[in-house]
């Protein structure tokens, strides 16, 4: 999944069992995840190129991107139908203005195919309000489609199988459209279809449309609304993410922000309220310690990739792409953020291999998220805990008496006359400072302030004090 090849390696030697087990490793613990908030190609991503010259999305990005279209766009009976097997091999084009155009040809074979709409919404479209249109005419022809499969399900499993593939099409088309009305300042619509998308089809969480419903209810400033859908969604049992982490960190921050002051809270100590706040924010930072800096602007921000990863820099960034002006809103959030969040790393374990309240963090997060990210992006990597000083003092003192030792043993002639060395200059400086001290020290004939200032310069327990 980081997009490295693996060296070639006979398949029955000990060290090819080995990679392939790390590789199973790896796989399982970096998981890339579609981006439940990403962006429209044509209308955003297309739009950056053009104004910076730059490719925000990466080959590995786009190529998942197409993986995603063929399992959820395309099943086993698309050859019953014309315009489906034209936008099966679209899916599979890599070059856009092809998928483009194969999208026209299969409107010319039949002008109700709905993902031929949706391909030219994502791709063609260069705004907003051109995506909204042509997602509209693929909700309409993607309805007539659905009503049809469920009326043949029970037929034949190739038949449930098209169903299958119809409800994907229909939820896609209804959730763009509900981030379409969201950036169109719609918002409380964009909140209907969400909720009824929740409701109608509530097999499809693996979506992540709670993530969406989440960042349009705090645009509206409805918390009590997100408290009810945190309840429900930041369970045990349910996989976490940035969104819910931070989110739920938001909430408790918002009710001690505004009056909390490190130098107060310093003196009196914290609250119950503001030590719930503050558990919440190293609860979050544990799951994604990127965040922060993107929140608190230490980071610039770049258009957030198709796919992230969980608690990894991508996720980092998709999150603070949209919620950071949630955090802005809220007086003292930011504050209150900034003066807490590195503490999480002094309660993790150590070393870094185990965790606190999550499972410890992957070591295969920054190879995955360099093949995600842009290259003119500086990816963000796992803040390593550094030892205190005392431990680095220590080691070295042991290591220098140890080598000492073994020197002598190995070598004690050329050790002694070393020693002898050592010891002849440090007389020779004996003489060179502390005599003339002395000497001055004899001509004062009162105990005065300069005699005792003297004295305290000269070594303790020597017969010239």
């Amino acid at each position: 999944m980081g997009g490295t090849e693996s060296s070639i390696s006979d398949p029955g030697s000990p060290s090819s069992s080995k990679e392939s087990e790390t590789n199973r490793q790896n796989l399982s613990e970096c998981k890339v995840w579609r981006n439940p908030l990403n962006l429209f190609r044509g209308a955003e991503y297309r739009r950056y190129t053009w104004v910076t010259g730059k490719e925000p999305l990466t080959y590995y990005d786009m190529n998942l991107s197409a993986q995603d279209h063929q399992t959820f766009f395309t099943c086993d009976t698309d050859f019953l139908r014309p315009s489906d097997t034209v936008m099966q091999k679209a899916w599979r084009e890599r070059n856009p203005p092809a998928r483009i155009k194969a999208a026209y040809q299969a409107l010319e074979l039949n002008n109700d195919c709905a993902t031929a709409y949706v391909l030219l919404a994502e791709e063609e479209a260069t705004t907003i309000v051109d995506a909204e249109r042509l997602f509209k005419q693929a909700l309409k022809a993607g309805e007539t489609i659905y009503r049809r499969s469920q009326q043949c399900q029970h037929q034949s499993p190739q038949h449930e199988a098209q169903l299958r593939r119809d409800t994907n099409v229909l939820v896609y088309i209804k959730r763009r459209l509900a981030m379409c009305a969201r950036k169109l300042g719609r918002i409380r619509e964009a909140v209907k279809i969400m909720r009824d998308l929740m409701k109608e089809f509530p097999p499809l969480t693996m979506l992540n449309i709670h993530e969406n419903l989440l960042e349009s209810l705090l645009e509206l400033q409805a918390y009590a609304d997100v408290q009810a859908v945190l309840a429900k969604y930041d369970d045990i049992s349910l996989p976490k993410s940035a969104a819910i982490c931070y989110t739920a960190a938001l909430l408790k921050t918002r009710t001690v922000s505004d009056k909390f002051s490190p130098e107060t809270a310093s003196r009196r100590g914290l609250s119950t309220a503001e030590i719930n706040a503050v558990e919440a924010i190293h609860r979050a930072v544990e799951f994604n310690p990127h965040v922060p800096k993107y929140l608190l602007e230490m980071k610039s921000l770049i258009l957030p990739p198709e796919h992230i990863l969980k608690r990894g820099d991508s996720e980092a960034i998709a999150y603070a792409f949209f919620h950071l002006q949630h955090w802005k809103r809220i007086e003292g959030a930011l504050n209150l953020l900034q003066c807490t969040w590195e503490g999480t790393f002094r309660m993790i374990p150590y070393p870094l291999e185990k965790g606190h309240l999550f499972y410890p963090y992957p070591s295969c997060t920054e190879t995955a998220d360099r093949e995600l990210l842009p290259t003119f992006h500086h990816v963000s990597v796992y803040p390593k805990k550094e030892l205190p000083f005392f431990i680095h003092f220590t080691a070295g003192l042991c290591s220098s008496t140890a080598m000492i030792a073994l020197l002598t043993h190995q070598f004690p002639e050329i050790m002694g006359v070393f020693a002898k060395a050592v010891n002849l200059v440090s007389k020779q400086h004996f003489l060179q400072c502390i005599i003339p001290k002395y000497s001055k020290l004899k001509e004062m004939k009162t105990d005065s302030k300069e005699r005792r200032q003297a004295k305290r310069l000269l070594i303790p327990g020597t017969e010239l004090y």
